[in-house]
């Protein structure tokens, strides 16, 4: 089996490490693995395919700037890549995110309409079927069920500053994706599944295959952070993300550090330098680093893991922390509360910053070891990374099966 998988980013992030670890899977198990990606250096894979460079990138980005145009630029390295494509000819073609500045989806899905192969595509986030955003659970915007237009995210990620051509975007991405044949679509959670199924992909197949974590990496590790930060006699309230922004939550770790009492010490990593600088003092910001090891003993450090998130798919972030022995709270947001249970941890009502300060001093008052038992067996059962990867290969023989029938 040959498998081509199409991702912005190969190796690093989290879509990246993915399609790496995808391929590494691939080759271990004897098939044939190519990573096409658009930006940055590609990591963990020595049969990366670039698209384009980083001027094409730059223009690319620019015309989204401009005239909303994500997706639909890198005409030139989008034709360049269509004939690697056919000479590599793979038996599978997995799609990961497309939007990045680095593809035009137009030349591509036109390719793909003819090609007549099995396409797996997962969905990492909503992009796929907005005429913009990435995410419009945050402002509760639901126009992407009929039509996108007047975009309220126009400025957000991909932003642009002048035009807004989401009402365009959205009728080509439709007249596009919903012509192939042999896709099928995967989303890390059941929350994002049922989106889908009201978008205008919903009458293909949808096969809901759940993040996965290194648990060789993300177990209760031995390290010295209390000591060296002095904290060994607090209550500390861990918050992890890769990029902290408004929907991410950040504003209620401040709240928390105002309203818990001394014996409490929130922490939390994944800052810009900016950030750090700007927080209160009684905040411990760590800015964010690749270091998996590092990340796994400061969840074993702290004693829950508090996640905000207003706008999420399937955070690994609550995997990572169940399987260092954390206990996890989070908001009903997204599919973030698929990932724990009664034993594991709390869902809470989204914003609700008294219901979160109740679970965090209930865990201080009557401790977190059945929490902690809980959930480093519900990450060892159910959140493996081998086994997401054992899935995808599933899901590939299976399609390919469905072609020759």
């Amino acid at each position: 089996m040959r498998v081509l998988q199409i991702n912005t980013v190969c190796g690093i992030g989290s879509t990246g490490r993915i399609a790496s670890d995808i391929n590494k899977v691939l080759k271990e198990s004897g098939h044939e693995s190519y990573i096409a990606y658009g930006r940055g250096e590609p990591m963990n894979c020595d049969t990366a395919i670039p698209i384009g460079n980083k001027v094409d990138n730059y223009l690319h980005a620019i015309n989204t700037r401009i005239f909303d145009k994500s997706g639909f630029g890198s005409t030139k390295a989008t034709k360049d890549f269509i004939n690697v494509i056919m000479d590599i000819d793979p038996d599978i073609i997995h799609l990961h995110n497309l939007h990045g500045y680095y593809i035009d989806i137009d030349i591509l899905f036109d390719y793909l309409r003819n090609a007549n192969k099995p396409i797996i595509w997962t969905l990492h986030d909503c992009w796929a079927f907005t005429g913009h955003c990435v995410h419009f659970d945050y402002i509760g915007c639901d126009k992407w069920k009929t039509a996108c237009f007047s975009c309220p995210q126009k400025r957000r990620y991909p932003e642009s500053v002048l035009y807004d051509n989401s009402k365009s975007n959205f009728n080509k991405k439709k007249e596009l994706f919903t012509k192939i044949k042999n896709l099928t679509i995967v989303t890390p959670s059941k929350w994002l599944a049922n989106i889908v199924n009201h978008s205008f992909l919903g009458d293909y197949p949808v096969e809901v295959i759940n993040n996965g974590i290194d648990l060789t990496v993300f177990k209760p590790s031995e390290n010295q952070f209390r000591q060296i930060h002095n904290l060994e006699d607090k209550f500390i309230v861990l918050g992890v993300a890769s990029t902290w922004d408004e929907r991410k939550g950040l504003k209620y770790f401040i709240e928390l550090s105002n309203q818990l009492g001394e014996n409490f010490k929130v922490v939390v990593v994944g800052l810009t330098n900016k950030q750090k600088k700007n927080l209160p003092n009684n905040i411990l910001g760590i800015t964010r680093t690749n270091n998996t090891e590092e990340l796994a003993q400061i969840y074993t450090t702290a004693d829950v893991f508090v996640n905000p998130t207003l706008e999420d798919n399937f955070p690994t972030t609550n995997l990572e922390a169940m399987a260092c022995g954390l206990p996890v709270i989070t908001f009903d947001t997204g599919g973030s509360p698929e990932t724990i249970d009664n034993d594991t941890g709390f869902v809470i009502e989204k914003e609700n910053t008294k219901q979160l300060i109740n679970k965090i001093i209930y865990l201080n008052n009557n401790g977190n070891n059945k929490y902690k038992t809980a959930g480093m067996e519900k990450a060892a059962s159910y959140f493996d990374k081998k086994n997401m990867y054992k899935s995808y290969l599933k899901l590939y023989t299976l399609s390919l099966q469905k072609k020759v029938e």
